[in-house]
């Protein structure tokens, strides 16, 4: 797939050499900090060494005294509580947290995750229904809700009240009830980006903080926050760079049952973890639970001290991680076929009767990724009514063309690169035909193509220089600082020029990766190893014909008791 190479602005040179003085004359560390928006040496520091003390007051959200006020009453006339969460991985890991925090104040809680089949995504007449039967009269909902007016309605009725703790975008109207969310247009909260779980814990640190209990009992589930913001793809910057760190610090440092088990079974039980690792070994499994089961299992592996129990459940989450692995595959090729006879031009949209409804978002990624860079949406179909998945590309926002086709949909929500969404079957071709218009309408051409952004133009001895004893680089050593990294805080990319080839070769099953052995024109001295995933036979030859341009990530690679410095090359010119 065509790749659109851009580097990031040049920064104002006297903001740059001020920062660069400040750094002692490394200009590479003040372009890397000014690129992710550091202007000074005193944010630099801040930036290297976040704080727990810096995170914002949780007041400052809008109604939340009135969350705190109306759980310290439930908690004191001893009423039910129920922690109700989404099925994927902010909604578990939210209900995980909230529910494992309250466990240690107060014992009359219980927690729903929703049937992904049965109820669909966020609050259903279903969990209502189940919470009126258990006696239960505050419902404390996470990761969902913001859209959910008739289902609060319906729970007032019954004597339920709700408090909703949602990041989705709110519509126009929201729920007659307790609203923590900072995208809501009337709070002033600071910082906009947080995950679900996120805003399940800034509701726990108030009431801690209202209660003068000790943050501790709560920073011990930082864990479960980390693996949230991670797999939900939220920003990694301001509050949630910082609940991250700490986040990823208690994750290396302890492995609570469930996760050590989880990670037991991708054989990474006593590896350090980086956010990467659970983007790709945690969430696919704990996703998989609500996918081809239930979320509810995800949640009892998350909040159990059993170690029997949590190998059991990890083993078992495991398989269904296999199961939607073999699913995903079969329902991809699937929908790349039925896409190749479709004549639309500016969007994927594909549906089939026979598809797994858990799995249509990966799908809708996968469809991205490997086959045409669109904005995508895969239904399955429930009854008379196809459930959707949408993914978005780079900086298009499917929320407000979603927005657009609003009469022809029956439910939906999400935010700007996702949405979940279903549309009647009698009004699916229609909805299709409005997305591709609304699409092409406001669509650019660049936002057609993936784009790589590159940080600056580097030569190899640059990669190389201030080696340590253990075989890391000085500018490794800097990234590995810059962690954790994600969306607006990426791992930075580089450009190398003049790269030779000095026995690259084809490797993998399918030979269809790159292992590179490189060096620049004229510059024998500093070479490099590196690895191209993906990249194939049609690159190999591209290396072979240099000299040529590379765009890549620098890597530790761990070999025999050292580190050496590696190149993953994503492109090649």
């Amino acid at each position: 797939m065509h790749k659109r190479w851009i580097f990031k602005e040049e920064p104002d040179p006297q903001v740059l050499s001020q920062l660069t003085t400040d750094l002692k004359g490394d200009e590479i560390i003040a372009r890397l900090l000014l690129n992710r928006g550091v202007q000074n040496f005193e944010e630099a520091k801040n930036y290297f060494n976040p704080k727990l003390e810096d995170l914002h007051d949780p007041l400052l959200m809008k109604d939340m005294k009135e969350a705190v006020h109306r759980l310290d009453q439930a908690i004191d006339n001893e009423e039910k509580i129920l922690i109700y969460g989404d099925y994927d991985v902010d909604g578990t890991t939210s209900v995980a947290l909230v529910y494992s925090f309250l466990s240690q104040v107060y014992e009359h809680l219980d927690f729903y995750i929703p049937d992904r089949y049965l109820e669909g995504y966020g609050i259903s007449f279903q969990g209502i229904d189940f919470a009126k039967e258990k006696g239960i009269t505050l419902i404390i909902a996470l990761d969902c809700g913001i859209r959910a007016i008739d289902k609060v309605a319906y729970a007032k009725e019954k004597g339920i009240d709700f408090i909703i703790c949602d990041h989705h975008t709110p519509g126009d109207q929201i729920p007659e009830a307790i609203v923590l969310n900072p995208k809501r247009k009337d709070c002033e909260y600071p910082y906009k980006h947080l995950s679900g779980c996120g805003v399940g814990f800034k509701f726990m640190q108030a009431f801690c903080e209202h209660n003068l209990m000790d943050e501790s009992l709560l920073f011990q589930f930082l864990d479960l926050l980390c693996i949230s913001i991670a797999a939900d793809i939220v920003p990694i910057t301001g509050e949630n760079r910082i609940l991250a760190h700490f986040g990823l610090g208690h994750l290396n440092e302890y492995r609570r049952a469930g996760i050590f088990q989880l990670l037991r079974t991708g054989s990474k039980e006593n590896q350090k973890l980086n956010i990467e690792d659970i983007v790709f070994t945690i969430a696919p499994r704990i996703n998989a639970a609500g996918r081809i089961s239930s979320g509810k299992e995800a949640v009892e592996l998350l909040t159990t001290e059993d170690e029997q129990f949590a190998y059991e459940m990890a083993v078992q989450i495991d398989l269904y991680n296999q199961e939607r692995r073999e699913i995903e595959k079969d329902i991809t090729a699937e929908a790349i076929l039925k896409l190749e006879e479709d004549d639309h031009k500016f969007t994927n949209v594909v549906a089939d009767e026979q598809w797994h409804k858990g799995v249509v978002g990966i799908v809708a990624s996968k469809i991205i990724e490997r086959y045409r860079y669109r904005p995508t949406i895969v239904f399955a179909q429930v009854e008379d009514v196809f459930v959707g998945s949408a993914r978005s590309v780079s900086d298009y926002s499917v929320y407000d063309a979603l927005l657009q086709c609003d009469d022809l949909i029956e439910k939906w929500g999400g935010h700007n690169a996702a949405a979940g969404l279903s549309v009647k079957k009698e009004n699916f071709s229609a909805f299709r035909q409005r997305f591709e218009e609304v699409v092409q309408a406001t669509i650019s051409e660049d936002q057609l193509v993936p784009e790589i952004e590159i940080e600056m133009n580097l030569n190899f001895g640059d990669l190389l220089s201030g080696m340590d004893k253990e075989g890391r680089t000085k500018l490794m050593r800097i990234i590995g600082r810059m962690e954790p990294f994600g969306p607006n805080n990426m791992k930075p990319i580089f450009r190398s020029t003049n790269v030779m080839d000095c026995g690259s070769r084809l490797v993998g099953d399918d030979q269809n990766h790159l292992k590179l052995d490189l060096f620049q024109e004229g510059d024998m001295a500093n070479r490099m190893g590196g690895i191209g995933f993906f990249l194939g036979e049609d690159y190999l030859k591209k290396i072979q014909n240099g000299p040529a341009e590379i765009v890549y990530t620098l890597e530790e690679n761990p070999w025999n008791g050292r580190i050496y410095p590696q190149l993953n090359v994503k492109d090649i010119k």
